[in-house]
């Protein structure tokens, strides 16, 4: 029986493009091993964007985003995917209802992920506490400082705790993705995926 898995994205203004893009087309073009089609149904990932109220929400360099949800709208996700950006270290890390959201949610997804200061967002939750964790590396102090309680790992693409997976900066989400599509659907499936993308990696 094919197993379906919900994304849930967030995203907010000076959000990073590639860090929630990334994570969006390694997701969105994966296909069952059997299925090359372009039916919803090849697909078992349904990918959809969240934002605090739903509204436009302009990214870096002004590219202008339309989310699906808002906090208040939102359904159930499976996995949820906390990008970075100047938006996340500057705002949104401030926000106390960002922070209770993403940690309202630990209790119901399945996987909890983050781009790049993305992982900010996570450690100020708590939810990093007693974990290793990366992010962008010209932030590693400051993840180091802020939260000692975290054990930040430098230099590596991505580190996978198993419910929660943080990944490094911008195009090192796209590597988490394919790390967490061979976790779900095997390897085979993550490197047919790298090759629609023509995206240079070897999962094994």
């Amino acid at each position: 029986m094919k197993k379906n898995w919900s994304v849930g994205i967030f995203v907010f203004d000076d959000v990073e493009v590639l860090d929630f893009a990334g994570p969006f087309e390694v997701f969105s073009v994966t296909t069952y091993p059997d299925q090359h089609d372009d039916s919803p149904e090849s697909n078992p990932f349904l990918v959809k964007l969240v934002s605090e109220t739903g509204e436009l929400v302009h990214a870096c360099n002004g590219l202008k985003v339309q989310p699906d949800y808002s906090f208040d709208n939102a359904p159930h996700f499976d996995i949820l995917v906390i990008p970075g950006g100047i938006g996340a270290r500057e705002k949104e890390i401030y926000s106390e209802r960002v922070i209770q959201w993403i940690s309202q949610r630990m209790d119901s997804v399945k996987l909890m992920t983050s781009v790049c200061t993305g992982a900010l967002l996570l450690a100020k939750a708590g939810l990093l506490d007693g974990k290793m964790a990366t992010t962008h590396w010209a932030s590693y102090d400051r993840l180091e400082n802020e939260f000692p309680a975290v054990t930040v790992k430098r230099d590596v693409k991505f580190v996978d705790e198993g419910n929660i997976v943080t990944s490094g900066g911008i195009s090192a989400g796209i590597n988490m993705t394919f790390h967490i599509v061979k976790q779900l659907l095997g390897s085979e499936t993550a490197q047919a995926t790298a090759k629609i993308m023509e995206y240079d990696i070897t999962i094994e």
